[in-house]
């Protein structure tokens, strides 16, 4: 049986909004490849002690465990190992980083990250370090007659994650609107996913899949390289389906009763915790959030919230 390895690591920021990285040495498990700093649970640590303990062994570096904020956890086996490791983000610390062990340190901006060689676990923590934790879903446009401008003003108060939904358009005015969202949320560089396209736009970031088109999806769609898939999904059988087709994220709920679907049952934080326990990708919880639940969303393993009404301007 592999020995189970418990592991925390830290997503640390500086004021430059770079990302501290650390090159393993050559002799150990994964040698050579970058990781995000961190370490081995001791017997009788908790986490976050644990953490504080390995960043100021490794870097000379201060942290309050509790500004830490969690942001992901995920189950990895190796052929020689099985390792549980805690991510947390750090945006404030005491003290100057630098190699304490010798080990080479870099700080790197986040869209440099694919330059560098990262162990197998690490993959998802770099696409939850990317996704911020807000995403707005776009109400139907046809509802709104001064569409572009309050997605505009949401843009403004710091959204930068969109889902463009629009399933009441025809394809044609999808099209034109989706371009012209594209261009918006680009000029405030934000990222826009499409929700179930018609057509595929290359200029948008990334493509997002109803349930349903999910489970008639044998695959992931062809998309350029780096472009993001996230999906929908309301229980495990959902989540096994994306995984299988390799998605980067993907939209749990729903959470809470929500007005959109009155007939649906609330998971509830518990059951959102059940099914980000071993998912190993960001999960954004939806239905019946807010902004106030961003950090009870973190808390139960989440990314943080998604939602239409409670961030879309009035």
């Amino acid at each position: 049986m592999k020995a189970l390895i418990h592991v925390v690591a830290a997503v640390i920021h500086n004021q430059a909004d770079q990302i501290l990285i650390a090159q393993r040495a050559a002799d150990k498990h994964q040698g050579s490849k970058w990781e995000f700093p961190g370490g081995k649970v001791e017997q009788g640590e908790t986490a976050l002690s644990a953490l504080q303990r390995e960043l100021h062994e490794e870097l000379g570096i201060q942290i309050d465990t509790a500004q830490a904020q969690p942001l992901i956890k995920i189950q990895h086996h190796y052929p020689d190992q099985s390792i549980i490791l805690q991510i947390w983000t750090i945006n404030d610390f005491a003290g100057e980083a630098y190699g304490k062990e010798g080990q080479p340190v870099k700080w790197v901006d986040i869209n440099q990250l694919d330059d560098y060689r990262f162990p197998e676990a690490n993959i998802p923590i770099i696409m939850a370090a990317r996704l911020p934790d807000v995403c707005l879903i776009t109400p139907e446009p046809r509802h709104e007659p001064n569409f572009l401008d309050k997605l505009e003003t949401a843009l403004k108060s710091g959204i930068r994650l969109v889902q463009f939904r629009a399933k009441e358009s025809s394809n044609a005015d999808y099209m034109d609107l989706a371009r012209h969202s594209i261009a918006l949320v680009h000029r405030y560089d934000g990222k826009i996913l499409l929700n179930s396209p018609p057509l595929w736009l290359k200029d948008a970031d990334g493509m997002h899949l109803s349930s349903s088109i999910l489970n008639n999806t044998p695959f992931r769609p062809s998309m350029q390289p780096n472009k993001l898939l996230t999906v929908a999904c309301h229980n495990q059988d959902e989540l096994d389906k994306a995984l299988y087709i390799q998605a980067d994220a993907v939209f749990i709920s729903a959470v809470k009763a929500t007005t959109s679907h009155p007939m649906a049952k609330p998971i509830t934080w518990q059951g959102f915790q059940q099914l980000t326990d071993q998912l190993n990708l960001p999960a954004y919880a939806l239905g019946g959030l807010g902004l106030e639940d961003i950090d009870t969303a973190k808390s139960y393993g989440g990314q943080g919230i998604a939602a239409i009404s409670a961030v879309w301007p009035k």
